[in-house]
């Protein structure tokens, strides 16, 4: 159950707090490499500039939808930290990949977003949402094909909503590593759908509404330590860092809940 799994993650941050206190403020700098999911990159980059700030050490990210990481770190890639999905977290602790526990850091729902400044349209229930997509000229969000959570989760939505086949006709997919909001600016698409952390760190973009009703899944973010890490010891205080009072509020800021 995961409900233990949170209560070994505290002992995870006890420890990296312990180890954080105990360092001497001479240790030599260290690198940590981390890869980390794009669902959460606004709030980790600012938080990764603090913390280099504060501790001296260097951290380098390498961005990228979750399910890619989790074949990256399944296939063996080094790494000090991991940050993905819950679910691409735990599987890798199954598969004994990391260490273990995963660490939840926040979680986010999908939204409906469009250039700012032009009219927001009704995707306040499942009917609503339906008729707006279905007027629009172009929709944009995430390949199907790269298994983002959000590109997945509104592909149920609209199958659900019956309407998959006029969507995909219309769909405009950005390119890798591009959030979908993107394309609202450059005028290829009216709509775009993404996690919606993703979408409001695109400047110009505003959020209509999430996905309504039971159409929505939120999806859990949550950080573990890989068991190639060259430098646990630098990667536990990183952790423990993101569970401080000044990363959370980080998270919200950036639209995340936190847990």
């Amino acid at each position: 159950m995961y409900i233990s799994r949170r209560t070994l993650a505290l002992s995870v941050i006890a420890i990296g707090a312990a180890i954080l206190i105990s360092s001497p403020k001479t240790a030599a700098a260290e690198e940590v490499r981390a890869l980390m999911t794009i669902g959460v990159q606004s709030a980790l980059e600012d938080l990764i500039s603090r913390w280099e700030k504060a501790s001296g050490n260097k951290l380098n990210a390498v961005f990228g939808l979750s399910a890619a990481l989790s074949k990256r770190i399944s296939d063996g890639e080094h790494a000090d930290v991991f940050i993905g999905t819950r679910e691409g977290v735990d599987g890798l602790i199954k598969a004994g990949k990391l260490a273990g526990p995963g660490v939840v850091l926040a979680s986010s729902g999908v939204g409906i977003a469009v250039r700012k400044g032009s009219t927001k349209p009704d995707v306040s229930t499942p009917e609503a949402l339906k008729r707006t997509l279905l007027a629009a000229r172009a929709v944009s969000y995430l390949n199907p094909a790269d298994r983002g959570a959000s590109s997945l989760i509104f592909v149920r939505a609209i199958e659900r909503l019956g309407i998959a086949d006029a969507i995909k006709a219309k769909a405009k997919f950005p390119p890798p590593g591009s959030s979908a909001g993107q394309m609202l600016l450059t005028g290829e698409a009216d709509l775009a759908v993404q996690q919606i952390p993703e979408l409001l760190s695109v400047e110009g973009v505003e959020i209509a509404g999430p996905l309504p009703g039971d159409l929505q899944t939120i999806t859990v973010f949550a950080v573990s330590v890989p068991m190639n890490a060259k430098d646990s010891a630098t990667a536990l205080r990183f952790v423990a860092y993101l569970r401080s009072s000044e990363a959370l509020a980080v998270f919200k800021a950036k639209g995340l809940d936190t847990q």
